[in-house]
């Protein structure tokens, strides 16, 4: 079983730049936070799309991990965002992640961000992961055909 530790682990090998705290990593959930900071502030005085979709993204990914085991080469397939309110430009985001479902091939989550602190979430993410297929196990004798 993957712990919390080997995603942390993983993560920070994978992406040494991570600016992302997995505050929580178990079967088809995952919890990661954020800071905010200057580069994140888009004209206006928000937080950028781009960052919030990334931080989704990488909440999704932390969750695929927590549910399957490591699996580096698992790929976005699709993401989509919806922007709900203005996130605070003076507070860390929050992603919690839930996986909807897990199939040999997709793995499909919807993420909720929020402002920490606050109750209302400022974007909801629904995301689909492609899986890459597993080894192929070796034949037994009782799986092999029948010679005719």
């Amino acid at each position: 079983m993957t712990t919390q530790e080997d995603i942390v682990r993983f993560m920070a090998g994978a992406f040494p730049h991570g600016q992302f705290v997995i505050v929580e990593a178990r079967e088809r959930r995952a919890t990661i936070r954020r800071e905010v900071s200057p580069p994140d502030i888009r004209p206006g005085g928000t937080v950028s799309g781009p960052t919030l979709m990334a931080l989704a993204d990488t909440a999704l990914y932390v969750a695929l991990h927590a549910t399957l085991g490591i699996t580096p080469q698992a790929v976005t397939s699709n993401l989509n965002i919806n922007f709900l309110r203005r996130p605070a430009a003076d507070k860390a985001l929050v992603a919690d992640c839930t996986l909807l479902k897990v199939g040999r091939s997709l793995v499909v989550g919807e993420v909720s961000l929020f402002s920490e602190g606050e109750d209302e979430p400022v974007a909801h993410v629904v995301g689909t992961y492609a899986v890459p297929p597993g080894p192929v196990p070796a034949a037994t004798p009782s799986s092999r055909p029948t010679p005719r």
